[in-house]
């Protein structure tokens, strides 16, 4: 019956349906008058006990748990928007002044023979919604830069064989590799780095990219696959 009048409302022709289906529209999103001076005071409120609320977990909550399982120095790690995800048996080790992104996952292969490891220099940058399967190791080197939805692939999860894939079995060893971001690169948005890859020291990878092979120092590479744009002059 519901279904019925809801399938007539927004499909006849007929003049009252059109005038009833507004007043349902109405009535299922009510709104509420809008006193300026009350309701932004409210948002200011709400703002400032949000950040009161948010910087005290992230001091003495979020920060010392999840240093607890890192290894390195992590000193004046600034981690942001909660704890990142940590799924399978992994070995990170932080350096100075990391900048990280609660929003995050890091994956580590079940399958692997040795503990796989990630691997975080000095001032780095690790934005939002970042994802990292570390089949391997995943290295990012000095003040590295990564924005936010970049996919680390280190492994790829699943066996390239289509019988094995149905019948449940892990990928293969040869399919987990290394990824290393050497020591001042920048990966804009979106970017997919696959396993075996090697971006080069200071180079710059355009938003969306999927980098598919080693990219030499000092340069711009974009697109799928990934290609080199532009040379960057390296001023020391």
């Amino acid at each position: 019956m519901y279904l019925a009048m809801k399938k007539w409302l927004k499909t006849s022709e007929h003049p009252m349906a059109d005038k009833l289906f507004k007043l349902a529209k109405r009535v299922r999103n009510p709104q509420c008058i809008v006193i300026p001076l009350l309701h932004n005071s409210v948002y200011n409120i709400h703002r400032f006990l949000s950040t009161v609320l948010s910087e005290a977990l992230r001091i003495i909550y979020y920060t010392p748990v999840f240093k607890s399982q890192v290894k390195g120095s992590a000193r004046n790690l600034c981690l942001y928007s909660g704890m990142p995800q940590v799924l399978g048996e992994l070995s990170i080790t932080l350096g100075d002044d990391v900048r990280l992104s609660g929003i995050t996952t890091f994956c580590a292969r079940s399958t692997a023979h040795e503990t796989p490891k990630l691997i975080v220099g000095n001032n780095v940058d690790i934005g939002w919604q970042n994802a990292f399967s570390v089949g391997t190791k995943i290295v990012l080197e000095d003040n590295v830069r990564l924005a936010g939805r970049i996919f680390l692939a280190g492994f790829s999860g699943h066996p390239i064989d289509c019988k094995a894939r149905a019948l449940g079995l892990p990928d293969e060893d040869h399919q987990a590799k290394d990824i290393i971001i050497k020591q001042g690169a920048w990966l804009g948005t979106g970017v997919t780095v696959l396993a075996g890859v090697t971006i080069g020291e200071g180079a710059i990878i355009g938003a969306g990219a999927v980098v598919t092979k080693d990219v030499p120092a000092y340069c711009i590479a974009a697109g799928n696959p990934a290609q080199v744009v532009k040379q960057i002059i390296n001023k020391g």
